[in-house]
């Protein structure tokens, strides 16, 4: 996996700290343990949190990182479909236009 640095580039200056947990443990150390999870498994659960908390502001990169780790068209349609009873139909239909976007 390609070393992340969304933390530093866009957070480095003002909240350093969090830059580094970001970029160096969250994607650097738990991403990073395939032998656990694939990435297309994480993209899928945390497309999944990330949905059900409504944090649509963070939706769009996740979905495109997901999409880079093999998430199809058909499993991102059938994730946030399943998605919209747990989560909410509001949630399902946001998140159903980022995806649009990122799939077409």
């Amino acid at each position: 996996m390609k070393k992340q640095t969304a933390g530093q580039e866009q957070l480095g200056d003002f909240a350093p700290q969090f830059a580094k947990l970001n970029d160096d443990v969250l994607f650097g150390e738990v991403w990073s343990k395939e032998n656990e999870l694939s990435a297309h498994d994480r993209s899928m659960i945390t497309i999944a949190s990330i949905i059900s908390a409504g944090n649509t502001e963070q939706l769009e990169a996740h979905l495109r990182i997901g999409k880079k780790n093999g998430i199809t068209k058909e499993e991102i349609v059938a994730e946030i479909t399943h998605l919209s009873f747990y989560a909410g139909w509001p949630k399902a239909w946001s998140a159903f236009n980022r995806a649009k976007e990122i799939w077409k």
